[in-house]
């Protein structure tokens, strides 16, 4: 389900759907995005694909706010999309939780 809500901010996922200390994968506005719920309630999207190899980040280890790609280890942060471990860095999303429950990013 994805709802515009204005302009750029789409309603994506129910929080619920996300276990803390874990991450899915859905699609706004045809593109892929990864959307996180660290296990201190913060919740961070960013591109789905690790620009190393393409692996799925949603699948990978989230700690804080550290995302360690499930292919090859390669580590992000996910306020900045800077890498920590690696060369390439990754997009991020402003992401917020809305009074209904669901996931909200600006694309």
């Amino acid at each position: 389900m994805n709802t515009t809500l204005e302009r750029g901010a789409y309603r994506t996922i129910r929080l619920a759907d996300v276990p803390p200390g874990e991450g899915r994968q859905v699609v706004v506005e045809g593109r892929e995005v990864a959307i996180f719920r660290s296990r201190n309630g913060r919740v961070y999207a960013t591109q789905a694909q690790c620009p190393h190899r393409a692996g799925p980040l949603a699948d990978g280890l989230l700690g804080g706010s550290t995302i360690i790609c499930p292919l090859h280890a390669w580590k992000f942060n996910l306020e900045t999309g800077e890498p920590i471990l690696g060369t390439c860095t990754i997009e991020t999303y402003d992401a917020s939780v809305d009074d209904a429950g669901y996931v909200v990013v600006r694309l």
